[in-house]
């Protein structure tokens, strides 16, 4: 049997330096996406060759390469991981155009972070974020739904277009079991907001938060800290909206006020409410996909496995679950 002919690609870059930085140490991103593409990626100085099994992997990656290097040039700084995220998303839509993409970053103002969305669903939720008042972040974790929103608040908060950040998530076992919590009300609450807390951190000097804790001007609590309130002039964002009632969800729905925005994130699949009779609680976040579709003003961006940007790993651990519990439905 006669094997098939490899077809080969040549790319010259006119910058032998941004070359180097684009093929990495030890030409460490070739390969990385090598193996993810599953073709060959040869580099001599400034130069590059690209051997595939077919003229459209062949192509692909060289505008995949020539597309990273353009991102390079635009001053966008490349990690290993990029090149993952480049190929996933240029093999899901070909006609993308990164350097738009990557640059339409979320910018920080403060020296520790600038976040950039990576997939396509994180650029529309971005924007959603810029043109809608109201936005609910759907999907598993580790797609960035409350990274991003938190990332989005302090930089409004920095530009002085809003004028407080309100944090705040259900605590689903505020009931026995946080009674029995050592510490006051807010020491029993704490491990419950810590994710906000970590995100708000890992964005702002830890001063600088403690600063604007104690004036007020970032407040984080739990939901229940919400009700009868009226927040204007707020970019307010509630995590773990699965694990609100109905009830709960209109109430902080309500609460938005001028010049506010409100961001709500959750995973549908991830409801921990307890048991009430044969029927359970229904999440709001759920009754609130549904009663809320269509309504103007209102923008629904939901995540998929391929938008997970913590550890390779992760993807794959949600895969499989969702794997075996459609296998399980089945059975």
């Amino acid at each position: 049997m006669q094997a098939t002919e490899a077809i080969e690609q040549s790319l010259e870059f006119d910058d032998p330096a941004l070359a180097r930085e684009l093929f990495g140490p030890g030409n460490s991103h070739l390969d990385a996406l090598a193996a993810k593409a599953g073709v060959e990626l040869h580099s001599r100085g400034s130069m590059l060759t690209v051997r595939a099994t077919d003229k459209s992997l062949a192509d692909r990656a060289a505008n995949c390469m020539v597309q990273l290097y353009r991102l390079l040039k635009a001053g966008h700084p490349l990690g290993r991981r990029d090149f993952g995220f480049a190929w996933d998303t240029l093999t899901r839509s070909p006609g993308t155009d990164l350097v738009r993409m990557f640059k339409e970053a979320v910018f920080v103002a403060s020296p520790k972070k600038t976040v950039a969305p990576k997939t396509l669903n994180q650029r529309a939720y971005v924007h959603a974020l810029h043109e809608h008042d109201m936005v609910f972040a759907i999907g598993p974790a580790g797609t960035g739904k409350t990274y991003l929103a938190v990332a989005m608040a302090v930089a409004a908060l920095m530009r002085r277009e809003i004028r407080r950040l309100v944090l705040t998530r259900p605590a689903v076992e505020a009931g026995e079991r946080l009674g029995f919590l050592p510490g006051d009300l807010a020491e029993k609450i704490n491990p419950y907001l810590r994710p906000l807390y970590d995100a708000l951190h890992d964005m702002v000097d830890a001063r600088k938060v403690q600063e604007m804790l104690e004036t007020g001007i970032i407040e984080i609590a739990p939901l229940a800290f919400m009700r009868g309130r009226t927040l204007n002039d707020s970019f307010i964002i509630l995590d773990e909206a699965q694990n609100t009632t109905p009830e709960q969800m209109k109430m902080f729905l309500t609460r938005l006020g001028f010049g506010s925005k409100a961001v709500i994130t959750g995973d549908v699949t991830q409801i921990d409410l307890p048991s009430a009779g044969h029927r359970g609680v229904r999440s709001g976040l759920v009754q609130a996909r549904e009663v809320l579709k269509g309504v103007e003003g209102v923008a629904f961006i939901q995540f998929e496995e391929a938008d997970v940007i913590r550890h390779t790993l992760v993807a794959r651990i949600v895969k499989a679950y969702e794997r075996f519990e459609n296998a399980e439905s089945h059975s």
